[in-house]
């Protein structure tokens, strides 16, 4: 069940680095994570990472107009052909130098890259199946110095590069007679983006200083006249000078910073009419990103401390200026229809897409900025909760992919994270010595247990009941208990002589068991007045201590590698995995031995059983995570987590390409600041700040837990909150398969009215869509007959199907019915196999309370409006009655007028 798992989202991480990009609709935005692209869907709410990465963080991703296909490119110029539809990697380039910008034409038949001080154009890979998809057209050179944007004519004749010299070219994507390369000035700073007016050649270049120029063109697009074809205008090289070209550079193109006159003469000429500058007494005059929507004219600028402008061109109009944070906004994109816009902020991992007009979010989420730390799912798998060294604890949607609530009570790193057993309540420990209670009703820090001398908490562990709350020191070497009704410290546990490092209480007793650096593990039971109930001693150092899901075995990993199982009743140890080859370590940039010397050392520091209790997830300072299986003692599988080599730690072996004479390229810092260096330089620098010190992330495992529904694994790392699941894809998966068992013979048994005996048989042939075409044949009120008299063992099999079909069918009802006739006919056998059916049961559970909820808010804000519109209504008619009662009595005093 387990093997198939595969990467199946990421979640914890929202943006890393990179241009943000909307989709054609515009209903979905592209956000690079690090070396993964994640999707938001923010009509439906829903977000998804794709399964395919770049050896090194992605900088800049390419749309095609069509939408189908991306072009992601890594720090080193490493690129991928994607496609968007299939989400799979149709080829692989290498750029050799690391490129800032890229983008397809509006019609999609070329597209052009900026890296050194050239632009690249190249004929963009079209729908058919091609040897070589990149084909090198042009190479423009021009600038003096590199190359940092573009932005095309909507015809796709001309575009435009920005660069770091100050200049601005103006480059035809064809030759024309008319046109030719020259720079616009005009900027004292680097150029951040320029940007062509709709259907025109008018242009505007914004610099990072805060300054704009539109310049005019006196030639409309039409008036572009083809040059007279002529002969082909590169020089062949020599045979000896084509041995050393990299790639092939295509037709060279080069322009001229100060043509003559005569060269001028009858031909395009631009003009700069305007200059204007953002604000010229703020201190936030740093301009970091810029986009604008050709149709509505709509400027958005954003700035290194946190604000960002809207105005409207050409006039230069005001419309907005509004502060996200206080950090560099690293990347801005609008919208086709321009009313969402997208804001990326490197610096915190934010990501906002905000509808300028309605001044409201559409989309607000954050990850946790420094490493993520503990995580724990709800007991409906619903839910994960995590924490990191921020100090914050963000609550997030399985389903969504979303961060829907984020506590900041804590002052210091949160070290661990757990759920409470009815899934209401999560509790989390920091190293500010205090363990915190939060309501997901009311979304509420309701209770603080505190010990009575200051202790940084290390771990955390609540009892079945949710009333036992446990925390362990890591400088008192004491375990605190808590009572969770009065928030009451109950006694204070001593008798390690280390730091503890795990807690976990047993699922089915109240035996609380306890990891140490003092090579012991202590069983505690809480019943009889705490005290210690056993003591099993190690050969090394404790680091993580686990229960299996039936309590019947403790899974302990220590320092040395070993992770041992014990039988804790009679304190006798049952089997050992020896780990540390597994783990793999991959050496860092710094390191003086191997990596295969450096993993003798390692251990694992977070242990998972499955939902089910036959495997164990191991993981460590590697980025591995293994599976074993507990009965047999063998390792099952590997996953790698990450294949990501901006991480340290990640290589096996030294890359000597990093070797200089004065030793390792890590321990040369250039200390120019670089894109993310602060942007105020210290007196006397000119460039960046010489205290910046640039550093690499280590990749590591910090916790792994599996989904109480047993379909998913989820693990806290370097990259993110990475989740693994089972394929949900079409896998040929037979059951007790007959040679009668056919998709024919099924339609046959199904209009004979035979209903239980189609259902085994679909079931024999396991396709899921045949299952479903069967099930949904049966009438309802034949339902409660076919389910008595299913064979136990097609019971469990309907159920997993009826939990899987929940997510996605709009037949609740039906569904239902289904569930409940066979929980109520079958519940007392299907009792007797309670522990190995729990994961599927809360997989039914998950599915029917994502249901329950959505039909709830539904029907009360029906209820609400019914109720409105009813009071209204009685309201009315009152007013009528008196209207009609006024004018009765109106009529009565006429009268008796009259008869005076």
């Amino acid at each position: 069940l387990l093997l198939p798992s595969q990467f199946s989202g990421l979640l914890g991480t929202v943006y890393r680095r990179g241009n943000l990009s909307f989709t054609r609709d515009g209903s979905a935005l592209i956000s690079p994570v690090g070396n993964r692209i994640s999707v938001f869907d923010l009509k439906n709410n829903k977000c998804e990472t794709y399964p395919l990465a770049t050896r090194l963080n992605i900088v800049c991703v390419g749309l095609s107009p069509d939408g189908t296909l991306a072009i992601l490119i890594d720090e080193e110029g490493a690129a991928l052909l994607v496609s968007l539809v299939g989400k799979c990697v149709i080829h692989q380039f290498y750029f050799h130098k690391p490129v800032h910008s890229v983008s397809f034409s509006p019609d999609g038949k070329k597209f052009v890259i900026t890296k050194d001080n050239v632009a690249l154009m190249y004929h963009a890979p079209g729908r058919k199946r091609e040897f070589n998809a990149f084909v090198l057209d042009k190479t423009y050179y021009g600038p003096y110095d590199e190359t940092t944007c573009i932005d095309w004519t909507d015809d796709s004749k001309c575009f435009a590069v920005g660069s770091k010299d100050m200049s601005t070219w103006v480059f035809g994507a064809e030759r024309w007679a008319n046109l030719i390369y020259y720079s616009l000035g005009g900027h004292k700073d680097v150029i951040v983006a320029c940007f062509f007016e709709e259907n025109s050649l008018d242009l505007y270049t914004i610099s990072q200083d805060a300054a704009l120029c539109v310049w005019q063109c006196d030639t409309e697009l039409d008036g572009l006249k083809p040059r007279p074809p002529k002969g082909a205008t590169r020089e062949k090289n020599t045979e000896e000078n084509e041995e050393f070209l990299e790639e092939p550079k295509g037709e060279e193109i080069h322009g001229k910073a100060n043509p003559s006159e005569q060269e001028t003469r009858d031909k395009v000429k631009y003009s700069r009419v305007a200059k204007y500058f953002f604000n010229k007494e703020g201190d936030f005059n740093n301009l970091t990103s810029a986009a604008y929507h050709k149709k509505t004219h709509l400027l958005v600028t954003g700035f290194a401390s946190g604000i960002f402008h809207l105005h409207e061109l050409p006039d230069f109009n005001l419309i907005h200026s509004l502060s996200i944070s206080d950090q560099r906004i690293a990347s801005i994109s609008i919208n086709c229809t321009g009313d969402w816009i997208a804001f990326g902020c490197s610096g915190l991992g934010q990501l906002l897409v905000w509808e300028w007009q309605s001044e409201s979010y559409v989309l607000k989420q954050q990850g946790h900025f420094n490493s993520m730390v503990s995580l724990a799912y709800s007991p409906d798998g619903q839910y994960i909760v995590t924490g990191g060294e921020d100090g914050k604890v963000k609550v997030w949607n399985t389903s969504s992919s979303f961060c829907f609530v984020t506590f900041t009570e804590h002052t210091s790193g949160v070290t661990a994270v757990t759920f409470t057993s009815n899934g209401y309540v999560i509790l989390s420990a920091s190293l500010d010595g205090t363990v915190r209670a939060f309501d997901l009703h009311r979304y509420r820090n309701f209770r603080t247990f505190t010990s009575p001398r200051p202790s940084q908490f290390s771990c955390l562990a609540v009892d079945s009941s949710g009333e036992i709350v446990s925390a362990g020191s890591q400088d008192s070497f004491e375990i605190f208990i808590w009572s969770m009704q009065s928030g009451r410290l109950l006694d204070v546990l001593s008798g390690h002589e280390g730091p503890i490092s795990s807690l976990s209480f047993n699922p089915m007793k109240s035996v609380l068991a306890s990891g140490s650096w003092d090579k012991t593990v202590k069983l505690w039971d809480m019943l009889d007045s705490w005290r210690t109930k056993e003591t099993l001693i190690l050969n090394s150092d404790v680091l993580v201590v686990a229960f299996r899901p039936d309590g019947k075995e403790l899974a302990v990993a220590a320092l040395n590698g070993q992770i041992t199982f014990w039988d804790h009743e009679n304190a006798v140890q049952t089997g050992s995995i020896e780990g540390r080859h597994d783990l793999q370590m991959g050496r860092k940039e710094l390191d003086k031995i191997t990596a295969k010397q450096a993993a003798k050392g390692k251990s694992f520091t977070t242990l998972c059983y499955s939902a089910d209790g036959q495997s164990i997830l191991a993981g460590g300072l590697s980025k591995f995570v293994c599976i074993y299986n507990v009965k047999e003692q063998i390792l099952m599988k590997k996953f790698e987590i990450s294949c990501n080599f901006s991480l340290d730690a990640m290589e096996e072996y030294l890359d000597r390409r990093k070797m200089t004479e004065f030793g390792s390229m890590a321990l040369i810092d250039e200390g120019g600041g670089g894109d993310d260096g602060v942007a105020i330089p210290l007196p006397g620098v000119k460039r960046g700040d010489m205290s910046y010190r640039h550093f690499k992330p280590e990749i590591r495992v910090t916790c792994l837990r599996f989904s109480p529904t047993g379909r998913s694994w989820a693990a806290t790392t370097t990259e993110g909150l990475l989740i693994y699941s089972l394929d949900s894809g079409l896998i040929f998966d037979p059951f007790e398969l007959d040679i009668d068992i056919t998709p024919s013979n099924i339609h046959k048994t199904l209009r004979q009215k035979e209903y239980t005996k189609a259902i085994i048989m679909a079931f024999k042939l396991n396709e899921k869509k045949l299952i479903q075409e069967v099930i949904e044949a049966v009438p309802s009120n034949e339902v409660d007959v076919v389910c008595s008299s299913l064979p136990d063992l097609y019971v469990e099999k309907v159920l997993e199907f009826l939990a899987s079909a929940f997510e996605m069918s709009c037949h609740l009802e039906f569904y239902l019915i289904w569930a409940h006739k066979l929980l109520m006919l079958h519940g007392q056998k299907l009792k007797t196999r309670s522990v190995k059916l729990l994961p599927v049961i809360q997989f039914l559970q998950k599915s029917i309370q994502r249901h329950f909820e959505d039909v709830s808010k539904l029907c009360e804000w029906n209820i609400y409006n019914i109720k409105y519109a009813l009071a209204i209504s009685k309201q009315r008619g009152m007013k009528r009655l008196a209207e009609e009662t006024s004018v009765d009595e109106d009529d009565l005093d006429s009268d008796s007028d009259y008869l005076m």
